[in-house]
């Protein structure tokens, strides 16, 4: 369907030739009533008379039926307001397809300026955190990971293990004692997330992390799923009482004992609500990822290997049309991202590189790079201030 309609014209309009037949019929009819009016006078009158005033009284009908019966003409002028209206939804549901000009990180910034997407999803994993420092407890060598061995587990993943947690939750309370207190800070990858949103572009992101840096870089809580949970909030497994992330950490700092223990019900072992091995994704995951998806107009992956299920899938559930940025430092998702194809690519593209680069050169070709390092900066050093205030707290409690 055309997006625009040609006028039309509101009566007909005759061809010089036809013209000149009405003419020349005109002309023939004329001459025969005049003779006609020779020969018989009389009748002549009354026929002519009668004749005129047939063709008044036609003439008049018709003038007086067009003049009041505009129908014909409202319904065109309907049928072709209504065309262009149903074109322009058309045009408006299919508006990314076909998005990016090139399949690099200059087209995404160009379809970000040309589109203005209100509905981008971030699926990101421990990728954005790396820069961070967040101590790594699976790798041999460690510090974190050789206090654990004295637990004699199987694996250091076993250490989240839902049946372990229940029957003895002192190795996870030793190691959160040492992974979450680290002085961490958001990296530029969770600030550029920020500022997305802060722009308005952002419908939702989905981390598959536990580290909390999402809401450390001030993020609005309302735009974060946390896909297998997080410590940001905790429960008791007794009596469900909730805490907060600041109860939590200030049980770690100054508890007098390693487990914490509800302060409603006094027995219950509070666990933060991070998604153990053996237990159900959060309810908050299930309420959104349908719609969030089908309403992306921009994927942005970053920092994950695509291995862990459910939410790997998820890369595949927006609409066929809609463009998907992987920034990551290595290939991952073939399966399915259609970057490495040429002839069958029409809306991937990778970044090889790491998320703090690919985002800085995303951010600098959108003109916003000012604003990110602004913004990093600021919030770093209010980071650095308070990390200092809590030194200070723990220091005085040893003495």
């Amino acid at each position: 369907m055309s997006s625009k309609e040609e006028k039309k014209p509101d009566a007909p309009i005759s061809s010089p030739k036809q013209s000149q037949q009405d003419s020349s019929k005109s002309s023939s009819t004329e001459t025969s009533k005049t003779s006609s009016t020779t020969t018989t006078s009389s009748s002549s009158s009354k026929s002519t008379s009668s004749t005129q005033g047939s063709s008044t009284t036609s003439s008049t009908q018709e003038s007086s039926s067009t003049a009041t019966n505009p129908l014909p003409n409202l319904y065109d002028r309907f049928v072709s307001s209504f065309e262009k209206a149903l074109s322009q939804v058309e045009n408006e549901d299919k508006k990314p397809e076909g998005g990016l000009n090139s399949f690099s990180l200059e087209g995404i910034a160009e379809y970000i300026q040309k589109y203005q997407p209100k509905n981008v999803i971030f699926l990101v994993g421990a990728g954005i955190s790396t820069s961070a420092g967040i101590p790594d407890f699976r790798t041999p060598g460690t510090g974190l990971y050789d206090n654990i061995q004295k637990y004699n587990l199987s694996s250091p993943e076993e250490i989240f293990s839902i049946q372990l947690f229940r029957r003895d939750p002192v190795p996870f309370f030793d190691l959160a004692k040492n992974l979450f207190m680290t002085d961490v800070k958001p990296t530029p990858a969770h600030y550029f997330m920020r500022l997305m949103v802060e722009k308005g572009h952002v419908r939702r992101i989905y981390t598959q992390n536990i580290d909390i840096l999402e809401y450390l870089s001030g993020t609005p809580a309302d735009k974060i799923v946390t896909a297998h949970g997080s410590h940001y909030t905790s429960t008791c497994q007794k009596c469900k009482q909730t805490y907060d992330q600041e109860w939590f950490a200030n049980h770690l700092r100054f508890g007098k004992e390693l487990v914490a223990h509800c302060d409603k019900c006094k027995t219950g072992v509070v666990k933060p609500d991070i998604v153990f091995f053996g237990e159900s994704l959060p309810k908050r995951f299930h309420q959104h990822v349908t719609q969030d998806f089908e309403k992306c107009d921009l994927l942005i992956i970053m920092g994950t290997s695509l291995v862990v299920y459910p939410v790997a899938g998820l890369i595949d559930e927006v609409k066929p049309h809609v463009p998907r940025l992987l920034i990551n430092l290595e290939p991952v998702g073939k399966g399915v991202l259609r970057y490495n194809n040429k002839a069958s690519n029409k809306r991937d593209v990778f970044y090889e590189g790491s998320a703090d680069d690919g985002v800085k050169k995303l951010a600098d070709l959108l003109g916003w790079m000012p604003e990110l390092d602004q913004m990093i900066q600021h919030e770093w050093k209010k980071l650095d201030e308070e990390f200092a205030e809590i030194k200070k707290k723990i220091e005085t409690k040893k003495e």
